[in-house]
């Protein structure tokens, strides 16, 4: 594990291709997308969806979104496109055909309910997902132990795990996460066989990055973090777009 501060950009995508094939793992909020108040506020760049699906093109089928989000959000953000996607921190992972590949539980009732009645009480967001359920903290950020706290609570009373990111902490059923994404997709064409390459900049992230790193591949973490398992670094969404070529 290394600071952010010490990673150089990675070798540019097309030298890359050079080589031989590649695998891409991208993440949404904070790579694709800049992080905004909330998760209904993110302006996503017109046409994304299309010219994602072009770059998939370019590498042979073998790009995923893999996101924190659930898949439907992300369409109704971005409109419908043939990629591969593993929403819900790889609780949901479907093929560029639509078909599904894992499908998690949701989560109890009891879950979703207390977790709301909390986020109401303390002027919180609670963001029902689903395949999961978060609490966000952005615009309360002294309450961020608080609600930590109740949340982890929560979690271990009903043997579920907790995901945090950025100003947010999420339940979801124990043994999801973008590591077991990445490995399923991996595992599988058009992506096998090729050198896997996960870009995000959350900590939610990291599983991403070690699993790619396992499987002979690497990690591009975008912005600063304090620790990262990624070995490259980006500085900002428009370099990921550029880095990408979109």
């Amino acid at each position: 594990m290394a600071s952010s501060d010490a990673l150089s950009s990675p070798p540019p995508l097309a030298a890359l291709l050079e080589s031989g094939r590649v695998a891409l793992f991208v993440d949404f909020d904070g790579t694709l997308v800049e992080i905004a108040s909330g998760p209904d506020a993110i302006a996503v760049p017109e046409n994304l969806g299309q010219r994602l699906e072009e770059l998939a093109q370019r590498l042979g089928g073998a790009l995923a979104l893999v996101s924190g989000r659930s898949i439907d959000n992300i369409t109704q953000f971005m409109g419908p496109a043939n990629l591969h996607m593993a929403g819900s921190h790889g609780g949901h992972v479907r093929h560029a055909n639509g078909d599904t590949l894992l499908e998690a539980e949701a989560l109890p009732e009891s879950v979703r309910g207390a977790l709301s009645d909390y986020a109401q009480r303390e002027g919180l967001l609670y963001e029902r997902k689903s395949h999961g359920a978060a609490l966000h903290y952005r615009a309360r950020p002294e309450l961020e132990d608080q609600a930590r706290s109740f949340a982890m609570g929560l979690a271990n009373q009903h043997k579920l795990a907790t995901k945090s990111g950025k100003c947010v902490i999420e339940l979801v059923k124990p043994g999801i996460d973008k590591g077991g994404a990445v490995r399923m997709l991996a595992d599988a064409e058009p992506f096998s066989g090729a050198t896997p390459i996960f870009i995000g900049d959350d900590v939610t992230d990291e599983d991403g990055f070690a699993a790619c790193r396992e499987l002979g591949g690497f990690g591009i973490v975008v912005g600063e973090r304090s620790e990262t398992a990624a070995r490259y670094r980006l500085d900002t969404v428009g370099d990921v777009y550029r880095w990408l070529d979109l």
